[in-house]
């Protein structure tokens, strides 16, 4: 009889099988408890053969796999025999052909003994999530990973963007600047304090840096626990299967593997104008920078750039933003705005429709003195700006154009250097994955990049069939007033189901921490995009408030149920806090109605 389930899902399945063949020199699907499979499970380890086991009866879709080969191979039993890519049959075909000299053969046959199972390339969340759970599954293992240093001189350990330059430094100090304004609030609280209250820049570098090299030395720790052989060598393809590693006093070395997952990542993109790299930092350099960087001029209006913007601020220096066109790219345009004004009313300057042509130093020193010319991009205007530092935060761009990607043939997108995969982030040359930032069209985003990871090697070495789904992931921007969100922004809700399909509830609303020292007063904004279509369910999830990481993770994973309106409305709340809005919304954007909380 023929597989159970669609077409689509017996095709995956046929295509698991058949990448399984092509990456295992023996290759044995089996039932734990079967006699049959425990006996040539014997025969190659007494004739010291590695063999990678699919055991069927331990897989929650078994069933199928074992339909697939008997359309496939004719076999319905196990175990079901492979070796290098030659269909063996069952237990006394096996035995017959060891007996006969034909295993023997077949095993000698094989082209190239790599050297690895599987060669990660890049120290990231994601690589560090793949190369361990590779290894647990009893694969050899290398990861390799090189931090080029930023034209200022800065580099870090392991552990990629999110733990040294991005998510981990960023959220700390944004902490900062939250307690500067928690220390304004208590006086309101009744706490007296007479001392004047300043930030020392060099003990939150210091204490940051410190903990980030803690978490260095145990994703090294970890790596070593799990026999994942760990080299910081710059990796290359040199041909098929093939990389070149190079250390940072420029030995070379050579590996080999079966397969390989880039999970290389981006660095910051520069302005290409005179002075940017000479005298201009990037979020590479901020969270090292071992001086207070003064007063700040921030190019850009990414989730990096005003993240940034928004922490310097609050730890009490003078800070512009320079914006080119809008804030938040990508993100919903409503929210991103509300963001911005809550930053310009809270001492964050703007300089909008201007875009950076020269940077000058006037004077050295820790920090020094610069000058920024920028013009108009809309009129013929020309303004002039002194800075102590410029940071540029416009972008990242993938880390691909260096590894030898075209010597084995990897596509890659020539606008922007990232890489099309298939659903099972395979590339276009079959032995070849990547997972993370440097994926096109997808997430860039840690956490996607770990369970993507760990996903992947499943899929690899263990005959595990799921794929990471990188719809509605949660994620937040931590600007001082901060935005979480889940699915679609308002602009794509209604280019996917259309305006008359989409409903839109929203609220004002002012956090009762707020209320006694008097601060923003209904300046925190959320919304829900409901489709009509669907029994109202919500499609888009946006809040604009405190902690907001912590209240949209747990809409995320309601939003994974497929939670609608009326689910919302049946939800009773937590009182009093933030999060409550989401159960209690009424006004929808359409009656126009006003949306201004007057209290609890």
């Amino acid at each position: 009889m023929p597989p159970t389930g669609s077409s689509s899902e017996r095709d995956e399945i046929k295509s698991r099988i058949e990448d399984l063949i092509e990456s295992n020199q023996v290759l044995v699907f089996s039932k734990s408890y079967c006699p049959y499979c425990i006996q040539v499970k014997g025969l190659f380890t007494d004739l010291n053969v590695n063999f990678h086991a699919v055991e069927l009866d331990l897989m929650d879709n078994g069933a199928n796999f074992q339909e697939m080969l008997l359309e496939m191979t004719g076999q319905k039993t196990v175990p079901n025999v492979f070796v290098n890519k030659t269909h063996i049959g069952g237990c006394d075909k096996t035995i017959q052909a060891h007996k006969d000299g034909m295993l023997q053969k077949l095993l000698e046959e094989v082209n190239e003994v790599y050297d690895y199972d599987l060669i990660v390339i890049g120290g990231g969340s994601g690589g560090l999530a793949c190369s361990k759970e590779a290894s647990v599954l009893g694969k050899k293992v290398m990861v390799l990973d090189y931090v080029v240093p930023t034209p200022k001189g800065t580099t870090w350990g392991l552990g990629g963007t999110c733990v040294n330059v991005g998510c981990i430094p960023k959220k700390l100090m944004h902490q900062a600047a939250l307690l500067g304004t928690a220390l304004k609030d208590s006086r309101s609280f009744g706490w007296e304090y007479e001392e004047k209250v300043t930030h020392n820049w060099d003990t939150m570098k210091k204490a940051i840096t410190s903990y980030i090299g803690s978490l260095n030395w145990g994703y090294r720790v970890q790596l070593r626990d799990k026999n994942v052989n760990y080299v910081n060598s710059y990796a290359e393809f040199v041909e098929s299967h093939r990389i070149k590693a190079t250390n940072k006093r420029g030995k070379e070395t050579f590996h080999t593997a079966a397969k390989f997952v880039l999970a290389t990542g981006e660095r910051p993109r520069y302005l290409g104008i005179p002075g940017d790299k000479e005298y201009c930092i990037t979020s590479d350099d901020l969270f090292y920078l071992p001086y207070c960087p003064g007063k700040t001029l921030v190019v850009g209006a990414s989730y990096v750039a005003l993240e940034c913007a928004g922490f310097l601020a609050g730890i009490g220096l003078d800070v512009t933003v320079m914006v080119r066109s809008i804030f938040l790219r990508g993100f919903d345009q409503e929210m991103a705005n509300r963001a911005g004004d809550y930053m310009e009313e809270h001492g964050v300057k703007f300089i909008k429709k201007f875009v950076p042509t020269k940077a000058k130093e006037l004077e050295k020193g820790t920090p020094g003195r610069l000058k920024v010319t920028a013009k108009s991009t809309e009129t013929d205007d020309v303004i002039e700006g002194e800075y102590n530092t410029v940071l540029i935060a416009v972008g990242r761009d993938a880390c691909t154009n260096t590894i030898g990607l075209e010597k084995v043939g990897v596509k890659v997108n020539e606008k922007n250097g990232k890489i099309p995969v298939n659903d099972e982030e395979q590339t276009n040359v079959p032995y070849i994955y990547a997972i993370g930032d440097i994926l096109d069209g997808k997430w860039e985003l840690t956490p996607v990049a770990i369970h993507a990871g760990k996903l992947l090697a499943r899929r690899l070495f263990e005959g595990s069939s799921l794929k990471c789904d990188y719809v509605n992931v949660p994620t937040t921007v931590f600007t001082p007033l901060e935005y979480g969100c889940c699915g679609l922004s308002e602009e794509k809700a209604v280019e996917l189901y259309g305006e008359e399909n989409i409903e839109v509830y929203h609220s004002l609303f002012w956090p009762l921490e707020c209320t006694v020292p008097g601060r923003d007063n209904n300046k925190c904004y959320s919304k829900i995009l409901c489709n009509k279509l669907d029994n109202e369910r919500v499609v888009g999830f946006h809040y604009l408030g405190p902690n907001a990481g912590e209240v949209t993770q747990g809409f995320g994973a309601a939003m994974k149920c497929g939670i609608t309106k009326e689910l919302l409305d049946g939800t009773i709340g937590i009182h009093p806090t933030c999060a409550e809005i989401f159960t209690t919304m009424e006004i929808t954007k359409q009656s126009g109605a006003d949306i201004t909380q007057k209290g609890c």
